[in-house]
Formats: structure tokens, C-alpha cells, sequence
């Protein structure tokens, strides 16, 4: 009993030592290389495998044997990949029966062409992802390792892994955008690839990210990840490749930020994306917008380009709706403004809600003679596939001034075919109150109100080219002010009448108000087939006429003025009877050239009193064509026709003459002059013509002296004096 135990003890421990052995240390043998090239070549008949001797290692727990060997080499018909090692396991009894079975296979590469290798998996396994990979790589180089699991038939279970990492890689995706110096770590597990510390260059910019997943998902592949990026500047062409095509109407200058962005989508084969969803944070530290806007009627020191910065924006998109929020600083004049906005884009509509806050920087409206220096603008509106836009709310605030438009639409010419309500309620800088309301009423508008400074209205209505254009709505409005302020001295009183649009245009208007002392104003329109008539009556001329500049001193003179305009050519009278001027710098020029000083100094002193003044001419846009100005007074009578250029050349011809040779002249006709300006005459003297021409700032004048008088001229003053 004691030499069976000692023999069986020493039994025990050789197969303890030999157990030992073979599970740490190992055997060399080439035994089973013929039986791994077998099946490798089952799993794909064209590739081949170069192996040196392997190593054996015994699993006495799992009864099975780990093989290893390095420094082999795969062959296929896509190349040739060099392998670091190689481990696969042999069930113990599948050698025992005799058959061959590898249950698993480990390949660790050396480093390896990107593209090489991913060609070299596909012909093991031909998935969606390697194929969409193969397609992108260009360049790059990897280390991996694979995992690969086989059933009792050999064939490899939908289980293998891939890992590894990538170093200056290059994607070819769009042609574009150049991916460059890509550095990644990867898993691939059966229709996953995940991709972790990943950091690139897109165009020379440089961006990083922690996890980005790939997904087969049916015959797309869905795409799920982050990137972010420290601050960089776009330069001009990266600004026309990552942001016009989101923002074609924005000219873009220069833009300096730092973003994180959230994102998925899914792609197909031929790279065409659906389902697109993104998600932003961006800081946006410096960032140049050129002005296309005319807006210098409203904010008079506004910049040529506006500058953002310490703005932070939101943006998402999803499901083709995109959201964007920001707020930060906006120079657009000499001080920075806060800006607010919020755009939604969905279904086609894009909604807007804004806010300017103006920081010590002018807002003016001139024709509502409106200004301030810290007023608050919020608009709120949409937008539709038409490009109509509706203005829902658009309010300026400040401190107790407040004005309110509602319910605006535009056509997209920009033209109002849709007006809801609109409030003034503000003092303006001549510190006058505001107060009046247009709201509509039916298929009419109402205009009213206690009060309304019309001080910069009526310069806009006589200096500047007025077209209804923007106004396209047919309707009547009817009016009922209480008192318009004119100018600081003038007032007009019980404002009121109707005005009705049609086709853009004012076809028929009838307005009226009163000045003190029973003077009256009256205005009117009326249009039979294609002709318009306007006519205008003031029994206060001066708060009109003293606007024009040229002119000063201008003293009472009642106005009547008569126009007719078919197919946008006009031909008017202008009357004006009883006032006078005391300067008018080119009749003070012309009166010294004549050297009739004692007149001039009459016009520059107390000035010239006439009788009557009368202009008959015809306009268009282009400029006017004057058929006769004449103009009768005790002193001097003047008769003058031309043309004026529209902004370009004034050209003017004349004759002026002192009144004693009119007198003297008429006093000569037998009976009649006894009649008109009886037996008495002033001593004669002569008479001088005259041109003025040049440009509007630089008008040149010559004078002449005639000893005779035109018959013109007598038959004009003939017809005056009998009129009068």
C-alpha cells in the first residue's frame, strides 16, 4: 500500500508539474499551424495566413488550449495586414475526438493604413459600417484588436469586436469640408461603432469631442454625438461653407466663437441625410454683420457693419424646425445696445420676437418729429413660405412716450395690404403732445385724436418725392383731429374729411381745418377716369411757404394751388396773393447786378410787397418744366420761364422790372392808362433780363438791361392790371 501511494502521490505531482508547466510556461510547436490556415482559409477561402511556431498554453479549468504566435502575417486579395500576435483556444476534447475546433480568434495589429485594414475586414465580414468607413477614410493609420467568436460549425458568431485607435486620419465625406488630423479611440461591435477622445480639424479648424456613435438602423446608419470647440475665427471662406448656407441673406464679415453642439442624423449609402437634429450652446465673442438695411432715417449714426459680442445664442434644429434664442451687446451706432431675439422656423413659418434696448444712442422718426436717446423697440411677427410677413406687435417705449403698431401685413414687396391699429401717445423734442389713434372700423380706418404735430410731416409732404407705394390697401379713411401743430406759431384747428385709396393711390380726398380768425384751409382729390385734381386753398400761406429756405421773411399772402396728373404727368398752378418777402438771395443778386440798389435794399430791409404771384408748370419724376412764373408787386414785376433737372440743373430766364417803367409805359396809352394808373407817373427807369442756371448748389446768374419791353410781358401785366 505504501509504493501504490508513493506511486500515485508521484503520479500526482508529475501531472501537477506538468500541468504547472504547460499552464505557465507553455510549448513551442508548429504542430498546428497547417489545422489554423485551414481555417482561416474556411472562414475565407482567399486569404491566407503566414504563421511562425506557436506557443501552447494549457486552461486546466476551462480543459482547453490557448495558442498564441507572433509576427504573422493575413493575405487576402485587398493586402496584406501585419499582425502583432495572434491567440485562439482549442477545446481539449475536440482534439482528443480527433476534430479540429477554434472557438475564438485574437488579432492584435502592428500599426496599420486605416484603409488597408478596414478593406481586409470587409472580406471577413461585409457590414454596413466597414463599408461606410472604407468609403470615408483616405489616409490615417491604426492599431486594433479583434475579437471573433465561431459555432460548433465553425462559422463566426454576430458577436466580434474591434478596437483600437486612429492617428492623423483624413475623412472624405463632402468636398468642401476637409476633415484632417483625426485622432480617435474606437470600439466596433456588430452594427455599433462607438468613438471616444476625438479631436479633428474641419477646414483648419479644430474641434473636439467625447463620444460619437454609429448605429445601423435598417438600411440607414444613425449617427449620435457631440462636438465641441474652444474659441477660433472663421475666416471668409469658411464663413461661405459652414454658415451662409443656414443664413444666405446675411452678409457675413468676420466671426470669433466657442460652441457645443449636441447632434444626430442618419445617413445612407449614397451619404444622404434625414432626420437631422441639432442642438447648440454658442458663446459668440466677436462677430461683423454688414448693413444692408436702410435705416438711417431712424438711427442717424448707424455703422456701415454692425458688431455682436459677449452674446450667447441657443440654437436647435429638429425635424426641420429650427429655434434660435440670444441675447448680448449690438453696435450699430456710437454706443452698444442690448439685443434680444427669438426665431422660431416650423412648417414653413418662421416666427420672430425681438428687443432693442437703445443705450445713449439717437432713435428718430422724423415724420412723427420723434426722438429719443434710451427707448426700448420689441417687435413681434412671422414670416411665411410667400416671404409675407405679418407684424403682430411692434412697440416703442420710453418712460411715458409709447408708440404701438398692430396687426401689419406685408406682401413680400413690403407693401401694407393689412393694417390693424396704431397709437401715438408720446411729447415730442419740440415738447408738443402727441396723442391720436388709427384703428380700423369695418371696411373703413379711423383717424383721430386730440392732437398731432404735424411740424415734420408737412416738410416731408413739400421737399420729398411722396409715393403711396408701401400702402396697399383699398379703403376709406376718414380724419378728425382736434388740433395740428404746424410750427411753433401756428395752429390748425378741427382737422377733419375722408381720403380713399384705391390701387396705391389717393383717388379722392377732401380735408379741411381753421386757423384763427376765420381762416381756413381746404384740400381736395378727385379722379374722373385717369385724371387727377388737387387743389389746396390757405388763407395762412406763410407756415407753407417760409419752409423753403431760399426764402426768408415771408409775411401773410393767402395760397391757391391747382394740379391735373394723367399717367404720372402733372400740370399745376400755383397762386399766391398779397405778401412779402424781405430776402431771397437771387432776386437781391440779380436787383444789385441790375444796379437797382435802392430796390434791393428794400428787399433786404423791410422788404417787397406783392400783389400777386403766379407759377403755371408741369412735372413727372423727372424734374418740371416751368411754363411761366409771374409776379407783380408796387415795386418790381418779374416774368420768367425754365426747367428744372431733378437733383441735376436748374435753368431759368426772365425779365424783372422796376414798377415806375410799368407805370410810365401804361400811364402812356391813351385813355386806358388814365384808367389803370392815372395821370401821374414815376420817373423810368430800364429793365433787365436775366438766366440762372447750374446745378441746385451752385447756381450761376447773369443780368442784362433792355431798353424795350417784351409784348409778353405787357400783355401778362396788361392782364393782371384789369383783373385787379
Amino acid at each position: 500500500m505504501k509504493i501504490i501511494s508513493k506511486i500515485f502521490i508521484s503520479i500526482i505531482l508529475i501531472l501537477i508539474i506538468i500541468t504547472t508547466y504547460f499552464s505557465t510556461i507553455g510549448v513551442e510547436t508548429d504542430r498546428f499551424n497547417g489545422q489554423i490556415k485551414d481555417k482561416i482559409k474556411s472562414i475565407d477561402e482567399k486569404t491566407e495566413i503566414e504563421l511562425k511556431k506557436i506557443k501552447l498554453i494549457l486552461d486546466p479549468f476551462k480543459l482547453k488550449l490557448n495558442i498564441k504566435t507572433i509576427g504573422s502575417k493575413l493575405k487576402n486579395q485587398n493586402g496584406t495586414i501585419e499582425i502583432e500576435s495572434l491567440k485562439t483556444q482549442i477545446s481539449i476534447k475536440s482534439l482528443i475526438e480527433n476534430k479540429f475546433s477554434i472557438e475564438s480568434l485574437e488579432i492584435s495589429t502592428k500599426s496599420l493604413k486605416i484603409k488597408n485594414l478596414v478593406s481586409f475586414l470587409r472580406s471577413f465580414r461585409n457590414s454596413p459600417e466597414l463599408f461606410l468607413l472604407e468609403k470615408a477614410i483616405k489616409n490615417g493609420y491604426l492599431i486594433a484588436e479583434i475579437k471573433l467568436e465561431f459555432d460548433s460549425d465553425g462559422n463566426i458568431i454576430n458577436n466580434y469586436e474591434v478596437n483600437g485607435f486612429l492617428r492623423d486620419t483624413k475623412l472624405s465625406i463632402f468636398k468642401k469640408y476637409n476633415f484632417q488630423k483625426l485622432d480617435l479611440i474606437f470600439n466596433l461591435k456588430k452594427d455599433n461603432l462607438s468613438l471616444s477622445d476625438i479631436s479633428f480639424t474641419l477646414n483648419d479648424l479644430k474641434f473636439l469631442s467625447e463620444n460619437i456613435l454609429l448605429k445601423k438602423d435598417k438600411d440607414d446608419f444613425l449617427i449620435d454625438g457631440e462636438i465641441k470647440h474652444k474659441e477660433i475665427v472663421l475666416n471668409e471662406k469658411n464663413i461661405n461653407l459652414l454658415i451662409k448656407p443656414f443664413f444666405s441673406e446675411i452678409d457675413f464679415e468676420k466671426l470669433r466663437f466657442s460652441s457645443n453642439n449636441r447632434f444626430s442624423f442618419k445617413i445612407n449609402r449614397k451619404f444622404k441625410f434625414n432626420n437631422f437634429i441639432l442642438e447648440s450652446d454658442i458663446n459668440i465673442n466677436e462677430f461683423s454683420v454688414i448693413n444692408k438695411f436702410e435705416l438711417v432715417n431712424f438711427f442717424p449714426n448707424i455703422k456701415e457693419n454692425f458688431y455682436l459680442s459677449n452674446h450667447k445664442l441657443s440654437i436647435k434644429y429638429l425635424e426641420e424646425n429650427l429655434y434660435i434664442d440670444g441675447k448680448g451687446d449690438i453696435l450699430i451706432q456710437d454706443n452698444k445696445d442690448t439685443f434680444t431675439y427669438s426665431i422660431n422656423n416650423k412648417n414653413d413659418i418662421l416666427d420672430f420676437k425681438t428687443s432693442l434696448k437703445i443705450n445713449d444712442n439717437p432713435l428718430k422718426i422724423k415724420s412723427l418729429n420723434y426722438e429719443e436717446t434710451n427707448a426700448l423697440i420689441q417687435l413681434e411677427g412671422s414670416k411665411n413660405k410667400k416671404d409675407e410677413i405679418n407684424i403682430k406687435d411692434l412697440i416703442i417705449n420710453e418712460k411715458e412716450n409709447r408708440i404701438r403698431a398692430q396687426n401689419i401685413k406685408l406682401n413680400k414687396s413690403l407693401e401694407i395690404v393689412k393694417l390693424g391699429t396704431v397709437s401715438l401717445n408720446y411729447t415730442d423734442k419740440e415738447n408738443q403732445k402727441n396723442q391720436i389713434k388709427f384703428y380700423p372700423m369695418k371696411n373703413k380706418y379711423i383717424l383721430k385724436g386730440p392732437s398731432f404735430n404735424a411740424n415734420s410731416l408737412v416738410d416731408d409732404l413739400l421737399f420729398k418725392d411722396q409715393n403711396s407705394n408701401f400702402f396697399n390697401i383699398d379703403t376709406r379713411i376718414e380724419v378728425s383731429i382736434d388740433k395740428i401743430f404746424l410750427d411753433n406759431e401756428y395752429d390748425l384747428f378741427n382737422f377733419n374729411g375722408n381720403i380713399i385709396f384705391k390701387n396705391k393711390e389717393i383717388v379722392k380726398a377732401k380735408l379741411n381745418g381753421s386757423f384763427p380768425n376765420n381762416k381756413k384751409l381746404n384740400f381736395t382729390i378727385n379722379t374722373n377716369n385717369d385724371n387727377k385734381i388737387t387743389t389746396l386753398y390757405i388763407d395762412k400761406a406763410e407756415p407753407f411757404v417760409k419752409r423753403y429756405k431760399f426764402i426768408k421773411g415771408f409775411d401773410n399772402g393767402t395760397l391757391d394751388f391747382y394740379s391735373s396728373k394723367k399717367f404720372n404727368k402733372s400740370t399745376s398752378t400755383l397762386k399766391i396773393y398779397n405778401f412779402s418777402l424781405k430776402e431771397l438771395p437771387v432776386l437781391t443778386k440779380i436787383l444789385t447786378l441790375a444796379s437797382l440798389q435802392g430796390i434791393a435794399d428794400t428787399l433786404s430791409g423791410k422788404g417787397i410787397g406783392f400783389d400777386e404771384f403766379e407759377m403755371q408748370f408741369k412735372s413727372n419724376k423727372d424734374g418740371m418744366i416751368i411754363d411761366e412764373i409771374y409776379a407783380i408787386g408796387p415795386a418790381i414785376s418779374i416774368l420768367m420761364d425754365g426747367y428744372v433737372e431733378k437733383d441735376k440743373l436748374i435753368s431759368l430766364r426772365g425779365t424783372l422790372v422796376p414798377a415806375t417803367t410799368v407805370n410810365k409805359f401804361i400811364g402812356s396809352l391813351p385813355v386806358l392808362g388814365k384808367i389803370l394808373v392815372g395821370s401821374k407817373t414815376g420817373e423810368g427807369v430800364f429793365g433787365v433780363s436775366f438766366k440762372i442756371k447750374g446745378p441746385p448748389k451752385k447756381l450761376e446768374t447773369s443780368v442784362n438791361p433792355i431798353k424795350t419791353l417784351t409784348p409778353r410781358f405787357i400783355t401778362r401785366t396788361l392782364e393782371k392790371i384789369k383783373k385787379n
